[in-house]
């Protein structure tokens, strides 16, 4: 037996979330290999045939697969992301059903709107810490999109609910315990929204606003979720649309360090090029490091058996990285990506696979929605300076963040002087 299978890696893999498992996956020469987590035999796999497995749902469960920390945090109980089969199919479409190019127009009509206004709001402070403006911007925003009403005292309060899920699945001490007494009063309060609005009687099949729809949702059985579970629905709309703030920060991160990107954004029209540059961010920056599942039945695959119930991890950032599927891929790079559209398992940030059947991130079109109106306004809509601060990324912290979450000083609003001419 090799060393790396009998030793347990816990702890290696919290100290290395994003480059463990590629790392030892060259280093033994294989893309699947066993090693031990929290004393647990568990099968890691890398790259874009082992993507393709993954998401084979014949192959593959999520049912019981993540760790009890994420559905104490991030996923909560009963949500999406732990269904298979009919059931899952069916929630999904629910989700999807929301992701139509009329109702992504309006978040991103929403989104624009709400950072015109924080602009103006940013132009007389001493400095704005990006990472908490935008969270905050994007909570308001997918608020107002879903329908949930949050008065606007309430929203710093809401944006530190929802970004405290996204922090604590990885961590340990403090902020984990953040995450799960977050996690116990969002859900209370999620659940509150789905209550009040059956109980008004605003639930109708035919609305399309995402509370509604999440409200009025019917299982495979034919009953309408319990309060607590459609709530936890509810959050996986308003959470990772609040996530996406990490990659704004990140495109931030991006153009200050590589100004002649910004220089292009800001005087090209050309929409390949605000679409190449969001898909190299993506590509590029950690994000979720990566996903888990249990093998649905005994089988094999370039000759390493995976014995029915066994715990997998698919490394999403080392396929986001591998040297096989991108060149150079440690650099950035967003010229790759003009003229080419990713597979759906090369590229898996957001997971792989099918929409629509498969456990791919059904907020992704939305993501890259978001992400070119914050460029935009990063480049078009507003000026701003970045003091000298610490803009490293450690590789140790999942979901990973610039350790100074961006802070920019001199905002000003660059619409303004357009629009006068100046």
């Amino acid at each position: 037996m090799r060393l790396v299978e009998r030793l347990d890696s816990t702890l290696p893999l919290a100290a290395r979330p994003y480059g463990l498992l590629s790392s030892r996956a060259r280093r033994l020469n294989r893309d699947v290999f066993d090693t031990r987590l929290l004393l647990q035999k568990t099968t890691c796999m890398t790259g874009a045939d082992a993507a393709r497995v993954f998401y084979d749902p014949d192959l593959f469960i999520r049912a019981g697969a993540a760790p009890r920390r994420l559905s104490l945090t991030l996923f909560g109980e009963n949500g999406v992301q732990s269904l298979d089969g009919e059931r899952h199919r069916a929630r999904k479409a629910m989700f999807m059903s929301l992701m139509t190019p009329d109702a992504r127009d309006e978040l991103r009509d929403i989104a624009s709107r709400i950072w015109w206004e924080r602009i103006r709001d940013w132009e007389g402070r001493r400095q704005v810490v990006l990472y908490d403006g935008v969270s905050e911007l994007l909570c308001q925003a997918v608020c107002a999109w879903t329908g949930v009403p949050v008065a606007e005292r309430h929203l710093p309060a809401i944006t530190t609910l929802l970004t405290a899920l996204i922090d604590a699945p990885a961590a340990a001490g403090p902020r984990y315990l953040r995450g799960r007494a977050a996690r116990r009063i969002a859900d209370r309060w999620a659940a509150g929204h789905v209550r009040r609005s059956r109980a008004a009687g605003e639930v109708t099949a035919e609305s399309s606003m995402a509370l509604d729809v999440i409200a009025s949702y019917r299982d495979t059985d034919g009953r309408l979720l319990p309060p607590d579970v459609a709530g936890v629905e509810l959050l996986n709309v308003l959470r990772p649309t609040v996530a996406v703030g990490r990659f704004v920060v990140f495109a931030a991160l991006a153009l200050h360090g590589n100004p002649q990107w910004r220089h292009r954004l800001a005087t090209d029209d050309n929409s390949e090029l605000l679409e190449a540059f969001v898909q190299e961010v993506r590509r590029f920056y950690p994000f979720f490091p990566m996903a888990a599942a249990r093998a649905a039945r005994d089988f094999e695959w370039r000759g390493h058996h995976f014995p029915k119930g066994r715990r997998v991890l698919l490394d999403l950032h080392g396929t986001d990285h591998d040297p096989r599927l991108w060149e150079r891929p440690e650099q950035f790079r967003p010229e790759r990506f003009m003229g080419r559209e990713p597979d759906a398992f090369s590229m898996i940030p957001q997971g792989g696979g099918d929409h629509y059947e498969g456990h791919r991130c059904a907020g992704e079109w939305i993501t890259k929605d978001l992400m070119k109106v914050a460029v935009t306004a990063l480049t078009r809509w507003m000026s701003y300076s970045v003091p000298a601060q610490d803009l490293r990324v450690h590789p140790w912290r999942a979901p990973a963040i610039p350790k100074s979450r961006f802070i920019m000083t001199q905002v000003a609003d660059t619409r303004v002087e357009a629009a006068t001419g100046g």
